[in-house]
């Protein structure tokens, strides 16, 4: 595996061993957990995040239990129960289980094969067809049916049971936003794996101008696409370092908007510094034309990406 995308990989590991460290502290006091709807929202944005995380990279198997997962705890969002059997809470931890395990052996020396990923998703599929009508007993199969109508519009989900069929009078809810922001950061990881050349450069910044316009009512998402798309435009910047902190926060950022937290989404310092000051884009970057004027500017305190190409344009015109 060359090094743009084992970054990648040990990102996607990193992120999922955090969501799955969530999930089962939440499962382990499940009867409390239930009590406090923040709590729930923790266990079903986990879940989403490692469907989500599993999608982008093409880990179907992984995204279909996980996508399993998501549905159970929507169905507990949406009407949270007084109390839970044991069986139930078994079934959870099963399923909880299975997530791990198909994860545990992607990190493995041996890694994971697609094939046995979709089987072992195949194999656990009955087991969550039963904790769908152990749910459905519990708030009602119309409750269960219209949460999975809603955690599966615009996207592709694991199969249900025919009593979560949407009623056929239900308008469909507006698409996540999400959903378009995840199929952009697809085509950017594929990006991000190729050859660094200023062609794909200028393709991930096409992609973060499609960004914008996605997020363009949104301040804070602007100020994050912005950001992304400057370290973007710096060359020493490479790939390897770029993917990682542009892919999560941007998938962060918009699972934020969702959950109508956008006045939380902020660049993190990293991507600052990748970034540079918001006016020192390469785009907008003026050369000196001679040295006595470069080392007048040097003194004025650029950002060390503006600084750097400088210094790299004024040796080849020392070599011309």
């Amino acid at each position: 595996m060359d090094p743009g995308k084992q970054q990648i990989m040990g990102f996607f590991l990193e992120e999922a061993k955090e969501h799955l460290d969530t999930i089962e502290k939440g499962l382990l006091d499940l009867r409390n957990t239930l009590q406090d709807p923040e709590s729930i929202n923790e266990l079903f944005r986990a879940a989403h995040s490692v469907k989500g995380g599993a999608a982008m990279l093409g880990f179907g198997g992984i995204q279909t239990v996980a996508h399993r997962m998501e549905d159970c705890f929507k169905i507990l969002k949406e009407d949270p129960p007084d109390d839970i059997s044991e069986d139930t809470e078994s079934l959870f931890f099963k399923g909880f289980d299975t997530l791990k395990d198909l994860l545990d052996r992607l990190e493995s020396a041996e890694g994971l094969r697609e094939e046995e990923a979709e089987s072992a998703a195949k194999e656990a599929e009955p087991l969550f067809g039963e904790l769908q009508k152990h749910l459905e007993n519990i708030v009602g199969s119309d409750v269960a049916a219209a949460a999975l109508d809603k955690s599966n519009q615009g996207g592709s989900s694991a199969p249900s049971s025919e009593s979560a069929a949407p009623p056929e009078t239900e308008a469909a809810p507006t698409p996540a936003f999400v959903v378009p922001v995840v199929d952009v950061l697809k085509q950017m990881l594929h990006i991000f794996r190729q050859e660094e050349t200023p062609g794909t450069r200028k393709q991930l910044q096409a992609h973060c101008d499609r960004l914008l316009e996605l997020g363009e009512e949104t301040e804070t998402w602007q100020t994050l696409v912005r950001t992304a798309r400057r370290a973007i435009a710096y060359p020493d910047n490479s790939y390897v370092a770029l993917a990682p902190p542009i892919i999560k926060e941007l998938k962060a950022a918009a699972e934020q908007v969702d959950a109508k937290q956008a006045s939380d989404i902020a660049p993190s310092d990293a991507l600052q510094e990748l970034a540079g000051s918001p006016d020192s884009s390469m785009e907008e970057i003026c050369l000196p034309p001679d040295v006595e004027t470069a080392t007048q500017v040097l003194r004025q305190g650029k950002p060390r990406p503006w600084l750097v190409k400088l210094v790299k344009t004024l040796a080849a015109q020392l070599k011309s």
